[in-house]
């Protein structure tokens, strides 16, 4: 699974479906699902990998606040069941905003109940059972928490791009899920400092998995302003604000790759270059219909030739 697609949520399920097939069909490997308060992305995540055999499947991300262990290795199993093994797990940190505001609850100490929650989630999807109690959460098996046919172990990713979070999810998970983080930042800074972290837990060299806006047009400078709006969301967050200057930029659109064929070709092979193993293009619905199938049929071409 090197090249792959973020399927967009705002459309029903069978729509979805439909879109995945159209996916796997252009030669793309995987698609992957965002976590908002509406759909439950491992849910759909299992449901489209059931639907269309072949495409690896996975979520990118799911916050660990609100979220306990013990119900994130349900679920993950479940899918990695329903998917016979295309399944990935992506978590996050969140935001405070998001969290404090939808949950109730303080985003403090982030990075600690990361730790914590990798630690339990790993001993859950590899044993079905855990026994820990750490300073912020607790999760005990007293019974089997293994789901028959969950097999290989659910790899688990973490959407991290700041030292601390890049330190713990190189020593406890499978990789990371970095998003508007460009192939300077990701040559420079993030795939060392997640590489050592891995080394010396004497774990294997961690996915890169690269999170990139990008779409294949004629109007490149119509999309730019399009794709300007769209990740000015972004741009509030100072872990976003950090990796965008570390990339060269000063706006989330900086990042984005927008042109033709040749220019998003160069424009992947750079992240490849960079130490991505995977590369995933989102938001490449923002130029209507025709531009994305231009799109994945490029992408498509890229991983198959």
């Amino acid at each position: 699974m090197t090249l792959g697609v973020a399927l967009p949520l705002q459309e029903e399920i069978d729509h979805t479906v439909r879109l995945a097939q159209e996916a796997r069909d252009a030669g793309l490997r995987s698609a992957w699902f965002g976590q908002t308060f509406a759909y439950d992305s491992i849910s759909l995540a299992a449901i489209v990998g059931r639907e269309v055999p072949g495409l690896h499947v996975g979520t990118a991300a799911i916050p660990v606040f609100g979220r306990h262990p013990l119900l994130i290795s349900s679920q993950a199993q479940t899918a990695q069941a329903a998917t016979r093994g295309r399944y990935h797990l992506g978590l996050a940190l969140g935001t405070k905003h998001l969290t404090e505001t939808g949950f109730g609850i303080p985003h403090e100490r982030p990075v600690r109940l990361l730790r914590e929650f990798l630690t339990a989630l790993r001993q859950l999807v590899e044993t079905g059972s855990a026994d820990f109690h750490g300073e912020l959460l607790t999760a005990t098996t007293p019974l089997s928490a293994a789901v028959p046919g969950a097999e290989p172990p659910v790899p688990l990713l973490v959407a991290a791009m700041a030292p601390q979070a890049l330190r713990v999810s190189g020593a406890l998970a499978d990789g990371i899920l970095p998003y508007l983080a460009g192939p300077r930042a990701l040559a420079e800074h993030i795939v060392p400092a997640v590489t050592a972290a891995a080394e010396a837990a004497g774990r294997p060299a961690p996915r890169i998995v690269a999170f990139v806006p990008g779409v294949v047009t004629a109007d490149a400078e119509g999309v730019r302003e399009r794709m300007t709006e769209a990740l000015a969301f972004y741009e509030r967050f100072p872990s976003y604000q950090r990796v965008i200057q570390l990339s060269g930029g000063t706006r989330a659109v900086d990042l984005a790759v927008i042109g033709d064929e040749e220019e998003v070709a160069a424009e992947v092979a750079r992240y490849r270059a960079a130490g991505a193993t995977e590369v995933v293009l989102t938001s490449t619905d923002l130029a209507g219909e025709a531009d994305r199938r231009r799109t994945w049929q490029l992408l498509g071409e890229l991983a198959t030739g």
